[in-house]
């Protein structure tokens, strides 16, 4: 599989923009609340996910920010790949140790954004994540960098997404067009909801749209759901 970081590569292209347009609009969540901590996950495997989470992470350490995206799937681990690091330590050796976690933060060539990799894929994986030294970790972390961005694996799969789901300020969704069952996608937005997470929106991935040059990314808002207004206006 080839890994490549488009906003760097291609920052001009029409995916890089609609990477902005994502930026923009995760921006936008942030008028009535802090949203500093950010939880990227996926309906299954092979969605996209990591690229997503990596190139977020690109497009808004450009506008100045400081960033951290911390490898959180410690199952099948793949940031250090997108940010071509070595992953001999990481975010699992952090935490069975104990150990201050910027001592294994690496820092990347975009200016601001640092990755906390994955590290050895341990034994025990949800366990970990959800270990009171995880939800420490990403506390200081979102005290010590203007965005943290975590990448999960896929929420039906396992529980370690929908355990850090709780500990993050919002969560978005990355579901790949015309790969994800409809039924998986649900059962995905269904986990979330059921420990109380804060959706802040999905990406279509791999979706050409054949009326825009802007292809591949997607992004809405939750709340901009038509139904979902029409029921607040009936509550009224």
């Amino acid at each position: 599989m080839a890994y490549s970081l488009i906003t760097v590569e291609q920052s001009k292209s029409p995916i890089s923009e609609a990477f902005r347009t994502l930026r923009t609009n995760v921006q936008f969540t942030s008028v009535d609340s802090e949203t500093k901590k950010i939880m990227i996950t996926s309906a299954g495997p092979r969605e996209g996910k990591s690229s997503t989470v990596a190139n977020l992470a690109v497009s808004i350490a450009q506008t100045g920010k400081t960033v951290l995206v911390i490898d959180a799937d410690l199952r099948n681990p793949t940031q250090h790949k997108l940010f071509g690091l070595a992953n001999v330590q990481g975010l699992s050796v952090a935490l069975v140790q104990d150990q201050e976690y910027r001592n294994y933060v690496r820092e990347t060539s975009v200016s601001g954004l640092l990755v906390l990799t994955g590290g050895p894929i341990p034994p025990n994986p949800a366990e970990l994540v959800g270990s009171k030294r995880m939800k420490r970790l990403i506390e200081e972390a979102s005290e010590q960098f203007d965005i943290v961005l975590i990448d999960t694996p896929p929420i039906v799969a396992v529980t370690d997404a929908a355990i850090l789901a709780q500990e993050v300020d919002g969560v978005i969704l990355v579901l790949a067009s015309g790969e994800v069952n409809k039924d998986y996608a649900l059962r995905a937005k269904e986990q979330l909801d059921k420990v109380g997470a804060k959706i802040l929106g999905a990406v279509l991935n791999k979706a050409d749209l054949k009326t825009s040059e802007y292809y591949y990314y997607y992004y809405y808002h939750g709340s901009d759901d038509p139904k979902k207004k029409h029921k607040r206006q009936k509550a009224r």
